[in-house]
């Protein structure tokens, strides 16, 4: 397998080098994250200069640490590596092994020569209040599951043939790594059961019942459809499984999103200028993960390709919303209300994109479907058409780019063309 480049997150630490803060790496499990910081990091600081002995890595899930679980002999063994007032940089994997590791961590950082970067993978570590376990002085680079360009730049095949594993097997790097259908199949669902479920499971003290994996199943289905808690709540009832409350379901539907297996998207009315609280839509971190969920047999295009463009935006640090136009239509006589959906509304800084991830534009009233809520938002920022075609981007009469899925995907600088 091809060395993947994950350019994105080293340029990520190497922007929070000896920024005298505990770099905390996080996300869903098997996306990367140790790779990340022992191979791609560790081999940029030697390339400029670092030497290996001011290097510490430890990595706790291997036996020959095991003695450094008491946090005591941790914080001592580091600080016996510490020679001189050289920077010294610290790797700890699998940090969670230490009882205690916040407080040790805390303590090291006071030490002004000393540069900490850690990653773990139990659901304490991966869920999204560690943060505040270092008082503040915690900086989070959020590693995602591979992008299609990422994918594809390790792919040994075409860029069609990557498309094609990449939109059904998603974006978990040991995909790469799997000979053919069964293996990739049995890798996702082993994960989803033994690892992402279990460690929900075990954080959460759950007792083991239907209800956790009907919600991923129903949010898989249904993924980038509006929903809310009681709708999935009537659905359950409606389908026989009785006395699950919508403040449960909402409970389980946050453990889920803390482990970082999903993403809640709020809808924004543009025009007004406000959140809307419900309903939102749900999207999976890799699309593969939802995919064998659901033993690959709803394979909708559309709205895989939506998912796709979602964590796509993520990755490039985008705030992401689903856009409402409200407008005004003529019933009969009456004038009435009428929303519009923009599907993803992307702030980063001052700049704002939005963005429609339309399947084919085979004809003009289709073009006029998908543009129609674009073109009643009045402002004069960037608004893009993503289609499943690969295409040559072009400019239709109302200035709106569209774009081919590929094209928007590899050339990292599509949404400024």
């Amino acid at each position: 397998m091809k060395e993947i480049k994950r350019d994105l997150y080293l340029n990520k630490l190497i922007e929070r080098k000896e920024n005298d803060m505990i770099k905390v790496i996080t996300g869903i499990r098997r996306c990367g994250k140790s790779y990340l910081l022992f191979n791609i990091y560790y081999n940029y600081l030697l390339s400029i200069g670092i030497d290996k002995s001011r290097i510490i890595k430890i990595e706790l899930d291997n036996e020959q640490f095991e003695d450094l679980y008491n946090p005591k002999n941790l914080g001592t063994y580091i600080r016996e590596k510490i020679k001189d007032n050289d920077m010294y940089y610290v790797f700890l994997d699998e940090v969670q092994f230490v009882n205690g590791f916040e407080k040790v961590l805390n303590g090291l950082n006071r030490i002004s020569n000393l540069d900490i970067y850690v990653t773990g993978s139990n659901s304490k570590f991966l869920s999204t209040d560690i943060l505040t376990e270092f008082r503040g002085r915690g900086d989070e680079v959020r590693v995602y599951p591979l992008t299609f360009s990422e994918f594809a730049s390790a792919f040994e095949g075409s860029v069609e043939d990557a498309w094609k594993e990449f939109f059904t097997y998603g974006g978990l790097p040991l995909i790469l790594s799997k000979k053919n259908d069964e293996q990739k199949s049995k890798y996702l669902n082993d994960l989803f059961e033994k690892v992402y479920l279990a460690d929900i499971i075990d954080r959460n003290h759950l007792q083991k019942d239907n209800v956790l994996e009907a919600i991923v199943n129903m949010l898989a289905s249904s993924v980038g459809s509006l929903t809310n808690p009681s709708k999935i709540a009537n659905t359950f009832e409606s389908n026989g499984i009785k006395g699950v409350s919508d403040k449960t379901i909402s409970l389980y539907i946050n453990y889920l999103m803390e482990a970082f297996m999903i993403n809640k998207v709020q809808r924004y009315d543009i025009k007004g200028k406000r959140y809307i609280s419900t309903p939102s839509k749900y999207y999976f971190s890799d699309i593969g993960l939802r995919n064998a969920r659901l033993n690959f047999r709803q394979q909708e295009e559309n709205h895989i390709m939506e998912n796709i463009i979602y964590n796509e935006l993520l990755a490039r640090g985008l705030n992401v919303d689903v856009g409402v136009v409200e407008h005004s239509v003529i019933n009969n006589g009456k004038s009435m209300r009428k929303q519009l959906e923009v599907d993803f509304v992307c702030n980063q800084g001052n700049k704002r994109y939005y963005i429609q991830s339309a399947f084919s534009i085979p004809d003009e009233k289709k073009m006029n479907q998908e543009k129609n809520s674009l073109v009643r938002i009045k402002d004069s920022f960037k608004k893009i058409i993503v289609v499943k075609d690969n295409i040559k981007l072009w400019r239709n009469e109302d200035g709106i780019l569209v774009i081919g899925i590929q094209e928007f995907l590899l050339n990292l600088n599509s949404l400024d063309l």
